[in-house]
């Protein structure tokens, strides 16, 4: 068996492709039993096993046994006896097409689709969505070319050579054939997913579905709220929020290593943010904070309480109950009274401002964490008005912090006048699918940030450009065909066939189809996910050891 090509992804993460799905596998369980110094994740997909470090320096180190381990014999997979049979109703949006593109038809698709069994080879995208192989390569499709943002819960669907089942409402760019009412991702199960490596599958048609009943956490997308919010009174100090604003979300710093499940690592989008609220008010960096896009967050204190607001900065005041007023300070600690309220407005610049509280916010954890997840579902939904967030013990051994200045670089302050926020990208893994054109488009011109950006990407759109540089256009593949889907961590810079790329973020899936062109640094995803709508950026290629760019360029940041 020949070595794997190694390819770097991002500075902290290496992308190995092998010669075949079991050699896939294999190098996978290898990984997964026997972890290499600094390993933080490990995951399959069709050609490549993505492994994610802690640094830099992890990652290099393990380069030289990661081939040595990827050229070994690979082991035979096992593989589960009893397939399960889920049911589908064949009404999907793109069976007609499907059927041309095979030239099957739509009733030849079906018999296609249900006359073979399928195996799971491996999980990624969402929990509960598993990468289905067939027993021929009848149904071999390609992705849509522009991947729709909202793709039903329960969707049966195609793309390259896998079927799925899609467990939530999700973007997604994979053919639609069907639908089914199974439920493919339950935490109230003993194993949350239905389908797992080595699974095999028997697609059911049926002419229509027997919906299961609703339960009281059932979202009403085909998943489950995994950690409840208490709406009723908390037995000891609290927050209650009045008003949650355009969104509120509780997060922490995530839950990696969960890639297998198709778990995204979530968290704080701005993580340098977060931990300073957390540092402000004595708390571990862990602790779970409020996330809140766009100001308008109001909360009552339950309790004496120390609080502190960091990120995006924003006017903020404190109401009594007896009518009086004081303005709260950004990026210091401060005392909200029993009783008293903190009403936010729109943040000046920025996007997320966070609110830490001394103690943090006691809310069950869900895999090991409290945030939450909106790609997959997973945590506490997101905060609505009368919700009861308890408070847990002070560690009164940690100190309160003192004021700070912002964690935000100063390109995103109400005084940067407007200019692009500059971020840092090493290039890869495919950047060879791109023409030289726009390898040098990607740096050379300016991109502005759309309004359908969220926690899961930050989409772009071409903006005017520098003087002198490459026209504001789409970039340019330099090879057509399908890429097989594969790993990506967060700052991945995917770009689909619209030539647009999408900037993932915290809650972004944990593979994808679509080529990467480069990745944005870990140290600049905390200004990325700052980065409002109609917000302007530039990319800068820096060299992934020392994070420099080789020619001296004037820095627009702040030491932190």
């Amino acid at each position: 068996m020949s070595s794997p090509e190694i390819r770097w992804a991002g500075p902290r993460a290496l992308l190995l492709e092998l010669d075949s799905l079991d050699a896939v596998l294999s190098l996978h369980s290898r990984l997964r039993d026997n972890p290499a110094a600094g390993q933080v994740d490990v995951l399959a997909a069709a050609q490549t096993v993505l492994v994610v470090f802690d640094s830099r320096a992890s990652a290099r180190a393990a380069r030289g046994s990661l081939a040595r381990v990827g050229s070994m014999p690979a082991g035979a997979a096992a593989v589960q006896d009893k397939p399960v049979h889920i049911e589908v109703v064949y009404d999907g949006e793109d069976l007609a097409e499907v059927g041309e593109l095979t030239g099957m038809g739509p009733e030849g698709v079906v018999a296609a689709h249900t006359g073979q069994l399928w195996t799971a080879a491996f999980g990624g995208f969402a929990p509960g969505f598993a990468y289905l192989v067939g027993e021929t390569d009848a149904l071999n499709v390609p992705r849509r070319g522009t991947p729709r943002t909202a793709v039903p819960a329960g969707s049966v669907a195609l793309a390259g050579n896998f079927s799925a089942v899609y467990p939530r409402r999700s973007p997604g760019g994979w053919q639609l054939i069907g639908h089914t009412a199974t439920r493919m991702w339950d935490l109230q199960r003993e194993q949350p997913a239905l389908v797992r490596p080595g699974t095999t599958v028997q697609y059911v048609a049926v002419r229509e579905l027997i919906e299961l009943s609703r339960t009281d956490t059932d979202q009403g997308d085909g998943t489950q709220a995994d950690a409840a919010v208490a709406e009723t009174p908390a037995a000891g100090p609290a927050l209650e929020v009045l008003s949650p604003g355009p969104q509120a979300l509780i997060q922490d710093l995530g839950r990696p290593g969960l890639g297998d499940l198709g778990v995204s690592p979530a968290g704080a989008a701005d993580t340098a943010s977060a931990r300073q609220a957390n540092r402000l008010v004595g708390n571990l960096p862990s602790d779970a904070v409020i996330e809140n896009v766009m100001g308008g967050l109001s909360v009552q204190a339950r309790g004496e309480l120390t609080v502190a607001l960091s990120g995006a900065g924003a006017a903020a005041d404190i109401r009594s109950e007896g009518g009086s007023s004081r303005p709260a300070p950004m990026y210091a600690p401060f005392p909200l009274h029993d009783g008293e309220s903190l009403h936010l407005g729109v943040p000046e610049a920025g996007l997320r401002t966070y609110l830490a509280v001394r103690g943090g916010i006691d809310v069950p954890p869900v895999l090991g964490s409290r945030s939450t997840d909106l790609m997959s579902g997973i945590g506490p939904a997101p905060l609505a008005a009368g919700t009861v967030l308890p408070v847990g013990a002070v560690d009164s051994a940690r100190a309160v912090g003192h004021a700070e200045p912002p964690a935000l670089p100063e390109d995103l302050s109400p005084g940067a006048g407007g200019k692009p926020v500059v971020l840092r990208i090493t290039t890869g893994p495919r950047h060879d699918w791109f023409t030289p054109r726009s390898l040098a488009a990607l740096t050379g011109q300016e991109w502005t940030v759309t309004a359908e950006s969220n926690r899961i990407g930050v989409r772009l759109d071409t903006g005017p450009s520098a003087p002198g540089a490459a026209d504001g256009t789409p970039l340019e593949r330099a090879r057509e065909g399908e890429l097989p889907s594969e790993g990506v961590v967060a700052g991945s810079l995917q770009v689909p066939p619209s030539g647009l790329p999408v900037l993932f973020l915290a809650d972004h899936p944990v593979t994808g189809g679509y080529p990467v062109i480069g990745a944005v640094i870990p140290e600049d995803l905390p200004a990325a996910a700052q980065l409002p709508p109609g917000a302007t950026l530039r990319f800068v290629e820096v060299d992934p050891e020392t994070l420099q760019h080789p020619a001296p360029l004037p820095s627009t940041r702040k030491k932190q």
